[in-house]
């Protein structure tokens, strides 16, 4: 079942690379007293996620920050080494956590994995986006399949989802 507005995140630990290893990050650490852009797409270095998704919030990272979003997340599954060369290649720097869910553990219990066997991929994340304050989600917004619209930055800058502090 996919997780709805109101709802709290699911707990499970993600990974992240940081000084050339692997690193956990609970998710119940990474959401508290915190308003979260969240993010995920179906893989690093596919096509709409390298050339649109990413870029996207990497660019609007500044306006992103202006109307009180404290993080900025992107999740994948995939694992963190390929997250980390993803995050270089896509200079995400330090505006964009890219977190990698090398089982898929998170996205099941997010509700929001999809079968991309067909496609040599295995099972993967549905495109989507959401607010998240404080580990509970406010706002969330799920590509139907194929599309990029209302997964993107310009439109939780542009929805009202987010509010000035």
């Amino acid at each position: 079942m996919t997780i709805k507005a109101g709802e709290k995140i699911p707990s499970a630990t993600l990974m992240q690379m940081k000084d050339g290893k692997p690193t956990p990050v609970s998710t119940d650490e990474l959401f508290v007293g915190k308003t979260v852009a969240l993010f995920a797409l179906p893989g690093a270095f596919t096509p709409t996620c390298s050339a649109k998704h990413v870029p996207g919030y990497v660019q609007n990272y500044d306006a992103l920050k202006a109307k009180g979003v404290d993080s900025i997340v992107c999740v994948s599954v995939n694992d963190a080494f390929v997250m980390g060369a993803w995050a270089k290649d896509q200079g995400a720097g330090e505006k964009v956590m890219m977190l990698a869910d090398g089982n898929g553990d998170f996205t099941r219990a997010m509700g929001l994995a999809f079968d991309a066997s067909k496609f040599g991929m295995g099972e993967r994340s549905q495109r989507y986006s959401a607010v998240v304050k404080s580990g509970v989600v406010k706002a969330l917004n799920v590509e139907q399949p194929g599309a990029f619209d209302v997964s993107s930055a310009e439109h939780m800058l542009s929805s009202g989802q987010l509010v000035a502090p």
